[in-house]
């Protein structure tokens, strides 16, 4: 028995760039802030910057001149990531 299969493009798109996407994406994001601001001295502004591209997207910015060096030494970023159950793999072009 042969069943024929085709993936929906547009249908696809259509999903990663609509409101559940983003609002998933969106909830993750302030959940890394979150984990983001235990690790960092309080006051330090942490921002979610919501995007959409052929989907869904957010940022999570340490607003900090020492935020490289956190993130170089402590992994920040990574950990709060980690914390909020995404994975975090090296960026590969």
């Amino acid at each position: 028995m042969l069943t024929d299969f085709r993936l929906d493009s547009a249908g696809v798109r259509e999903i990663l760039r609509g409101d559940e996407v983003r609002t998933l994406v969106d909830g993750l994001a302030e959940d890394v802030a979150a984990n983001v601001r235990s690790l960092v001295p309080a006051g330090t502004t942490i921002e979610v910057r919501g995007y959409t591209t052929d989907r869904g997207a957010a940022t999570v910015v340490v607003a900090d001149v020492q935020a490289m060096a956190w993130q170089a030494r402590d992994g920040i970023l990574t950990r709060a990531a980690a914390s909020a159950g995404l994975e975090v793999r090296a960026w590969q072009r």
